[in-house]
């Protein structure tokens, strides 16, 4: 039974934030110097967003988005066609034990922010917190 079985569901360690935030940085840097060696990755401008590290830090998902929202599936295949050098240019530039195995997602916290905002928007939503407003002033 692994030693801290027990908070399992607590959430990522320092260690993990650390390494990840680490990787974050590191492939924003290597993607926007345009390092790797493929052209239609190069024209694109790629945003991570976070970097999610695994407890034994063998496996690294990359949050990502293309500037603008376009193209997000094209981005997501020249990723995953790179992923190899990609790991291998962070790897060069971080002094880790293990090369994490990096997986790409597409970040949809800003669809996700939109969605929000669009129900707090809805006349049924105003209309309830106007009558909460209401009754807390009784």
């Amino acid at each position: 039974m692994a030693k801290n079985s027990k908070f399992a569901g607590a959430g990522p360690s320092q260690r993990q934030l650390r390494v990840g935030e680490l990787i974050r940085r590191t492939l924003s840097e290597v993607l926007s110097r345009g390092e790797i060696h493929d052209p239609d990755l190069n024209r694109m401008s790629i945003t991570v967003s976070e970097v999610r590290v695994t407890p034994d830090l063998r496996i690294a998902t990359a949050f990502v988005l293309p500037l603008g929202g376009k193209d997000k599936e094209e981005a997501l295949q020249a990723l995953a066609r790179n992923k190899g050098e990609i790991r291998h240019a962070i790897t060069k530039q971080m002094s880790v034990k293990h090369s994490p195995d990096i997986r790409f997602m597409l970040d949809d916290t800003f669809d996700r922010m939109d969605e929000t905002n669009r129900l707090f928007a809805s006349e049924a939503v105003r209309r309830d917190l106007a009558s909460d407003d209401d009754a807390g002033e009784d």
